[in-house]
């Protein structure tokens, strides 16, 4: 039972140390750079979405979170493949 357990730990911290951040893209609230304005009214850990249209066509939606220094953190973001829907 041992290796077993051994294992299984093993499985799962290979699991999470092949996570990256996702990087801005053009369109990005932090695409090149944080923005100037800083949400202060906004709590620590909140979430915001944001969506545009890319440049071929594809709706990106992103979800940012507040970080402690006020500054915005791209978490994910998904693609729509066609936009608007036919």
């Amino acid at each position: 039972m041992r290796p077993l357990a051994i294992l299984t730990i093993l499985a799962l911290t290979g699991c999470s140390a092949g996570a990256h951040d996702v990087e801005p893209i053009p369109g990005s609230i932090t695409y090149g750079g944080q923005p100037r304005t800083k949400l202060e009214k906004s709590p620590v850990g909140s979430t915001l979405s944001h969506e545009f249209v890319m440049g071929d066509g594809r709706l990106a939606i992103e979800t940012y979170r507040i970080q402690p220094d006020r500054s915005l953190k791209l978490e994910r973001r998904e693609i729509i493949g066609d936009w608007p829907p036919n």
